[in-house]
């Protein structure tokens, strides 16, 4: 994302008037570790992958897990809570926009949660919240312990949005981390696809006690997984760091390398004071801010809370089965995030994101003149297709990178000093504009279906400009922002 920055070399020169101050040292492609190879050891024999390192990302990714059946749980619930608790339209809307409200929260402490207390600690204190929701809506006999429920989800969502990747960031190598942190993504998709399946076939509660289980197995499994390098070195544990280094790298790895430029660098970092959210807006953090907070804005207005929380209504306005287009989504979905995911990291960030971006501006295109065709009372046989073909390519194209990419690029381009109030900036703009999408969209397709998605499509091409002019390349740099 970030091509063409001057390298600092070294980190105990920075002065506080410089700009960006990198998350990850600036010479880490020289340590010659299991994982972190420098080009030359590339060229000449390979690099193994410590289990250990998968195994800490596995767990790490079971919050992203939690995550996607969270979200996926209110579509197949619907029915049987509203049956069973007679509910109305609106009780039941507000009980799936209450999630996102308690997302908001969650957000807006997760970056000082996970200083204060620790990577590790923080995904386990999100489960907790996770846990005592779903048990709060498995046994609801009225719709007041179904909102509470909901919104105890909600906020473990908030914090397992930022701490999640930014952990999995922190404990990869640079050569590794687009690809490890876009697995976040697609956990994601696939705790919202197979919470969808199996929520055709189980009753409500039963779905609510099914969530548990992603929720207490990263509970389990926080103890036995290293806490992050570098969080434990910006505390002081300097050994505890180097310790959780060599349990990441390998028993053979030689990190000496890069545990003293981890502390190196945690040492020029506490020359700089910890900002706080109001701090943030400083000349010396503005680049980075505008790529952080505008991806996250141009992620959510870009209409993916709108496509797919309503592609069933969409795909019937349209003339189409709701069933096979949405099956036909979580066809592409899972697919397409895998092979972002292996892309990352080859491909680079920023040209998967361009190219992602622009799928996402022709699929709304596409679904705009399926609209306008039904307007017109033209080629109405024409108008089903090109409203499954523009949901397919926008899903696709988003699952691509626009999903994932902006949280890879949150994890790497703030400074660790400002990092706990950066991150819950951001993710707290994303869960915000997250909401303003959903709660709008059914207004927005009943003044005009077709000009909703043409302002979608203008967006995501919007979208492509500014990733075009702003956002620059990090994939194996850790280079100054200016």
């Amino acid at each position: 994302m970030m091509r063409g920055w001057p390298i600092m070399e070294d980190s105990k020169s920075l002065e506080p008037s410089q700009s960006w101050i990198p998350l990850l040292s600036n010479t880490e492609s020289q340590v010659h570790g299991v994982i972190t190879c420098d080009k030359q050891m590339m060229q000449s024999e390979s690099c193994s992958m410590p289990a250990t390192l998968i195994l800490t990302t596995l767990v790490a990714v079971f919050g992203s897990y939690v995550f996607g059946s969270a979200v996926g749980y209110s579509s197949p619930a619907q029915s049987g809570i509203m049956d069973e608790l007679t509910l109305e339209v609106a009780d039941y809307s507000f009980f799936g926009s209450i999630l996102t409200i308690g997302a908001i929260i969650g957000a807006f402490v997760s970056g000082r949660i996970a200083d204060c207390v620790g990577r590790r600690v923080a995904m386990g204190f999100a489960e907790v919240f996770c846990i005592l929701g779903w048990l709060a809506i498995a046994f609801s006999n009225v719709a007041w312990w179904l909102y509470i429920g909901r919104l105890l989800v909600g906020c473990g969502m908030g914090l397992l949005s930022y701490v999640v990747p930014v952990y999995v960031a922190e404990v990869t190598p640079k050569n590794l981390r687009g690809g490890f942190t876009t697995v976040h993504q697609l956990m994601i998709c696939c705790g919202v696809s197979l919470t969808y399946l199996i929520g055709a076939f189980l009753n409500w509660r039963i779905l609510a006690l099914i969530g548990i289980i992603p929720c207490s197995a990263q509970v389990l499994s926080l103890p036995f997984i290293p806490e992050s390098p570098r969080w434990l070195a910006k505390v002081g544990h300097l050994a505890g760091s180097e310790n959780s280094l060599q349990r990441l790298r390998g028993e053979n790895a030689n990190v000496s390398q890069e545990a003293t430029e981890i502390r190196d660098y945690t040492e020029a970092l506490q020359q700089h004071s910890e900002a706080s959210i109001i701090g943030l807006f400083q000349l010396q953090y503005l680049k980075s801010l505008t790529v952080g907070v505008g991806l996250m804005i141009l992620q959510q207005f870009g209409g993916v809370n709108g496509i797919v929380f309503y592609a069933g209504s969409i795909f019937i306005s349209a003339g189409f089965s709701a069933s096979i287009g949405t099956i036909a989504m979580v066809a592409v979905q899972i697919p397409m995030t895998i092979l972002g995911v292996l892309l990352m990291d080859k491909s680079g960030r920023r040209p998967l994101l361009l190219a992602s971006a622009s799928g996402t501006c022709f699929g709304c295109l596409l679904v705009a003149l399926s609209f306008l065709l039904l307007d017109l009372h033209k080629w109405k046989d024409l108008s089903p297709i090109l409203a499954l073909a523009g949901v397919l390519v926008y899903t696709g194209s988003f699952s691509l990178g626009m999903g994932g990419i902006p949280w890879v690029i949150m994890s790497e381009i703030f400074p660790i000093n400002v990092k706990g109030s950066a991150g819950s900036l951001v993710t707290l703009v994303s869960w915000l504009c997250s909401w303003i999408v959903s709660y709008a969209f059914n207004f927005l397709m009943s003044w005009t279906s077709t000009g909703t998605f043409f302002i979608f499509c203008g967006i995501c091409g919007f979208t492509v400009v500014f990733v075009a002019k702003l956002v620059p390349e990090t994939k194996g740099h850790t280079e100054k922002l200016s």
